[in-house]
């Protein structure tokens, strides 16, 4: 397929604004696998905060970034990424390049446990005020259960609101498939 999927897809908006030293966000740690590739994006002057409410999660993330030698710019946060202006240093807030969020439940994980609207809402508006110019909120929405439905929702009816003189949004989505696929709402601050 000449197509990008949609984790890869959401991998090259990443790599067009996370570079060496910055600062990323990984808003659901889940498997560790976004950490990681932040986390070798942002090299050993970078830093990663990572956020899950779940320690499966953080215990996962960490076993990953630790056996990929890159938990030196790495910070595991076991709280929802709600609480990303308590937990974001001032001298970072501001200068984060970009971040990543896959709504849903954690693969493998108990799907009864999943985020929620108002918490993904909250941390989106955080994490814009501490976004640099040119930077990227990239949300994977997994819309396949009720929870993820409503979250759905929500998160539409938010970006499609927002003043295009401060930011550009964009959908990203596979329209013949079954099943609820996955899509990509990518938030750039202008």
């Amino acid at each position: 397929m000449n197509i990008d999927g949609i984790l890869p897809f959401a991998r090259i908006l990443l790599e067009k604004v996370v570079h060496s030293g910055d600062i990323a966000i990984d808003g659901t740690a889940g498997n560790g696998h976004d950490t990681l590739f932040l986390a070798k994006r942002v090299g050993e002057h970078g830093r990663v905060y990572s956020f899950d409410i779940q320690e499966k999660a953080i215990e996962k993330t960490k076993k990953r970034v630790v056996e990929h030698a890159v938990e030196k710019q790495v910070t595991l946060l076991h709280k929802s990424h709600d609480h990303l202006s308590e937990s974001i240093p001032k001298e970072h807030q501001g200068k984060i390049k970009g971040a990543i969020f896959n709504l849903g439940y954690l693969p493998g994980g108990d799907k009864e446990i999943v985020t929620k609207p108002e918490s993904t809402l909250s941390s989106i508006e955080q994490l814009f005020e501490m976004l640099d110019i040119g930077g990227i909120i990239v949300l994977v929405i997994y819309h396949g259960h009720e929870q993820g439905k409503l979250e759905k929702a929500a998160v539409l009816q938010y970006v499609e609101q927002l003043n295009q003189e401060d930011v550009h949004v964009l959908k990203y989505e596979f329209i013949n498939q079954k099943n609820n696929p996955p899509f990509i709402i990518a938030i750039e601050k202008r």
